[in-house]
């Protein structure tokens, strides 16, 4: 009896051993990373210019992939889940973004985390219901990433997930491109997600183009210079459009504290997160400037539901860049209360400011 009770003992271990290797080279072999310099399809009907000495205005906004209603938490910052609360969520936060962006009526809209097919939003497609709710715009999409499916955490594995960037405009798009970023380059790197930022190429009136960044830097690494080397990738493609006289917007999540200290701003402790560190201004090239919203935060730590009572921890990592033939008029946060995201958008009023007119 004791001998059947060893023997059965070994051939579960045995089982459980082999399943775990199974799992692990499913991932190794699974790891890819998208095509760099990728050029993308540009969809919609869009047929004018960008027209300069003229107000316009833009938006960026983080959506989280549609699962940071106010009273969610995610894992990775310390919180309960991996996973929208709900598909119902899903579509119910998705569309709360795109009222919130219709509302201000922006010329352009740079949306971050917009799921296409993932299991943490229900495989709820963002990138179609957000494209429908804008079907004068021109859209670029830029796939971050395509993730294997993580058993991690256990009791709410967040699965595998296509995830990108999506940019619109008012205007016509002439081309767009998607430009990988460095990621971790050890064993983190089959956890860290692949990183990009796209390109989009808009005429302007005055015979230029409008140069438009859509950027998601990365937050969880186990390596916080990979934040900045990927910022000086992007800095040397800014620096070769300005040269060249174009017009420069880049706008998104930088994962890094746009206003230097958030703290003075809103009143908070400062946080110990390698994401939440300053943005290190001094590696941008001359004639490119940083904006935020200071009028309130644009993220919140997600380690818990939003109390709303001044002990959250905040900040503002979103943000643009412009080069200095961009004129900018104001630079706010959108404050939803971060009902819909844990991040608040970015709403810009700006010129093209163009010496041939």
């Amino acid at each position: 009896m004791k001998k059947k009770i060893i023997k059965s003992l070994c051939i579960a271990l045995s089982v459980i051993v082999l399943a775990v290797l199974g799992y692990i080279l499913y991932v190794v072999l699974s790891y890819h990373r998208v095509e760099d310099n990728l050029t993308l399809d540009v969809a919609g009907e869009a047929t004018a210019n960008v027209p300069v000495n003229t107000e316009l205005a833009l938006s960026t906004y983080n959506i989280g992939f549609g699962a940071y209603s106010a009273d969610y938490s995610f894992f990775m910052d310390g919180g309960e889940h991996s996973r929208a609360l709900s598909k119902d969520a899903v579509i119910n936060n998705t569309k709360g973004a795109i009222e919130t962006i219709k509302e201000k009526n922006p010329d352009l809209v740079l949306w971050q985390e917009v799921d296409t097919d993932g299991t943490r939003s229900y495989h709820i497609n963002q990138k179609k219901l957000i494209a429908e709710s804008f079907k004068d715009f021109d859209s670029v999409f830029a796939e971050n990433y395509d993730s294997p499916y993580f058993l991690y955490p256990f009791h709410e594995p967040i699965g595998a997930n296509k995830s990108g960037i999506l940019t619109l405009s008012r205007f016509s798009i002439d081309s767009g491109v998607r430009k990988s970023l460095p990621v971790e380059d050890s064993l983190a790197k089959y956890f860290d997600l692949d990183r990009a930022y796209s390109v989009s190429v808009i005429k302007t009136s005055d015979g230029k183009e409008l140069v438009l960044y859509n950027v998601h830097l990365s937050a969880y690494t186990t390596d916080g210079t990979i934040a900045e080397d990927q910022l000086k990738i992007l800095s040397a493609d800014m620096q070769e459009e300005y040269n060249k006289g174009n017009y420069i917007i880049a706008a998104g999540d930088f994962n890094k504290d746009m206003l230097g200290d958030s703290s003075k701003y809103f009143k908070r402790p400062a946080g110990e997160y390698n994401w939440a560190v300053p943005f290190n201004d001094s590696l941008l090239p001359y004639g490119i400037t940083s904006h935020s919203g200071s009028n309130s935060p644009t993220c919140r730590n997600a380690d818990s539901a939003f109390r709303g009572d001044g002990t959250d921890f905040v900040l503002s990592v979103d943000g643009v860049l412009v080069s200095d033939n961009v004129e900018v008029l104001s630079c706010e946060t959108v404050d939803t209360s971060f009902a819909y995201s844990d991040h608040n958008p970015v709403y810009l009023k700006f010129i093209l400011k163009s010496e041939n007119f």
